[in-house]
């Protein structure tokens, strides 16, 4: 069974990260698998072991624990839902998630719904795409782009912040 990509679980009664979770296929080996927005390490599959996409959202409230705290570099995607190009350039954010699976976390922020980030990052377009590590910006983009410019531009990105992004340099 293949998950959309809002293949989203409710946030039921609660309001933060822990209660956000995303139903996500396994490329190895097709397994459905949940993701929560926040945890420690990188998500992997519970029947395979290979890395899964982490494809999450964050507002005001939860963003610290989703992205800040985040043991990956995190490619946030600060977005609106009158915007064109964001609806555009969503699904190649999410192909570059699934190819950089293990290796990135993405963070959606709907600024219209998030004010206090879209301030703290002075967002002036969107979509606006910043990498962090640790809660610091490392690298920024503002506008559409295909997926192998963005997959290119998170690649030199990360080399750039932690030395080579060669998938063959990976950290176990």
């Amino acid at each position: 069974m293949n998950a959309s990509p809002q293949g989203r679980a409710d946030r039921g009664s609660g309001t933060g990260a822990e209660t956000s979770v995303r139903t996500v296929a396994c490329a190895n080996c097709g397994r459905t698998n949940r993701v929560p927005a926040a945890a420690e390490g990188s998500p992997r599959c519970g029947n395979c072991g290979a890395p899964l996409p982490w494809i999450a959202e964050a507002g005001d409230a939860d963003f610290g624990e989703v992205a800040d705290q985040a043991s990956l570099p995190v490619l946030v995607d600060l977005w609106a839902t009158w915007c064109g190009p964001c609806r555009m350039v969503s699904p190649a954010l999410e192909q570059v998630a699934k190819d950089l699976a293990g290796r990135i976390k993405l963070v959606k922020v709907d600024i219209d719904r998030s004010p206090a980030l879209a301030r703290r990052f002075e967002v002036q377009a969107v979509p606006t795409l910043l990498i962090l590590d640790h809660g610091r910006q490392v690298a920024r983009q503002t506008g559409a782009a295909p997926a192998n410019a963005l997959r290119q531009w998170v690649d030199e990105s990360l080399s750039a912040a932690h030395g080579s992004a060669d998938p063959a340099s990976r950290r176990p």
